[in-house]
């Protein structure tokens, strides 16, 4: 065991290489590796801390072996080259299992995969069952390939790296938008209750409620990474908070289903304009639906008011700006919307349905 072990097992998980697939560009390493020295098999190996994993084994058909006793991992106790031209009589390797069992290894030559800050993550190793003499110029070339290997390593490193820090900077814009929408629906919220504002306070109120929900909607669309999300999840929590913002009973059902990420922001958007519509006009409790069925997906919003006219149309051109944005979100989601009168009870209810192919 090397004295700095724990430090270097930090640093192979650092590079977060165990276990990852097969990969051309070290594939390529040990195949020049064991063409420059006629060899058949070459090896790229990482040495964890109870085994000996291979990133890249030409010529072997292995993927790992036991950590003790392997020569991998005493090649990494040094950063020079470890050469073994004939195990068969070299005193640090007659014991070997390899080198003296039913493999029969007899030549081994493995140089340090050591990273930037000086820990040897592995070898680069070459192998044959016959001994054979190595000369410098082969050593050398062995190290530049090493090397090569360990660029690789460094430069997927960074580029992990680099895409953690957009997604940090991508959540604290986020994080900034969504303050900046709650600071503006509170400006518009105070407005609405200055004396002097007259029959604009509703209309101020209305967008004050809008730009908060909007907030919400970003804020939990934001938060998902992944690429699909549960739609009642996302709804339950939307609607809790548009239950604050309003003031009024809203109720969620139906069955949970998956949908892509991209769908949640329309969704949430055109939900949040249908309750704080049935907010406004409607009475009582409102219930918002989720159902799908075979690719078809349907949002059903309803309150307990007293029912539509009966010549309303919610395509009509003179319609609210609301409707007007509810129709908008729902051709993005390749749906269309239609109302009615409730059928179980006093009420109406406004119903999307889509399939996401705008």
């Amino acid at each position: 065991m090397p004295e700095n072990e724990a430090q270097r097992m930090t640093a192979v998980r650092r590079y977060d290489v165990l276990d990852t697939p097969p990969d051309g560009a070290f594939d390529r390493v040990t195949a020049l590796a064991a063409r420059r020295f006629g060899v058949p098999i070459s090896i790229i190996s990482i040495v964890d801390e109870d085994r000996i994993w291979f990133k890249s084994h030409h010529g072997l058909p292995v993927e790992q072996i036991q950590r003790s006793p392997g020569l991998c991992a005493s090649a990494i106790l040094s950063n020079d080259p470890y050469l073994l031209p004939d195990a068969s009589i070299d005193p640090r390797s007659l014991a070997n299992p390899l080198v003296a069992g039913d493999f029969g290894l007899r030549f081994y030559v493995g140089v340090p995969l050591t990273t930037s800050d000086g820990f040897n993550l592995g070898t680069l190793c070459v192998i044959d069952k016959v001994a054979r003499p190595v000369d410098e110029c082969q050593i050398e070339d062995l190290k530049d390939l090493a090397s090569l290997v360990i660029d690789q390593l460094e430069m997927r490193l960074s580029a992990r790296q680099a895409v953690e820090q957009a997604k940090l900077m991508a959540k604290e814009i986020d994080h900034r938008v969504m303050n900046s929408l709650q600071f503006v629906s509170g400006l518009l919220a105070m407005q609405s209750r200055t004396p002097d504002v007259g029959p604009a306070a509703s209309h101020l109120q209305m967008a004050a409620n809008r730009v908060a929900a909007v907030a919400q909607v970003h804020r939990h669309f934001y938060a998902d990474e992944a690429e699909e999300a549960s739609c009642m999840a996302f709804l339950r929590r939307l609607c809790e908070e548009l239950a604050t913002i309003l003031d009024r009973s809203i109720f969620v059902h139906g069955a949970d289903g998956k949908v892509p990420t991209t769908w949640i922001q329309p969704i949430g958007l055109l939900v949040n304009e249908l309750v704080t519509n049935a907010a406004k006009h409607g009475a009582g409790q409102i219930d918002v639906t989720y159902a799908h069925d075979s690719g078809i997906h349907k949002i059903i919003v309803c309150d307990e008011g007293e029912g539509l006219p009966a010549d309303f149309d919610p395509a009509a051109a003179d319609k609210s700006l609301g409707m007007r944005v509810v129709i908008s979100l729902a051709r993005q989601l390749g749906g269309v919307l239609s109302a009615a009168d409730r059928e179980d009870t006093r009420g109406s209810c406004f119903t999307v349905i889509f399939t996401g192919n705008a």
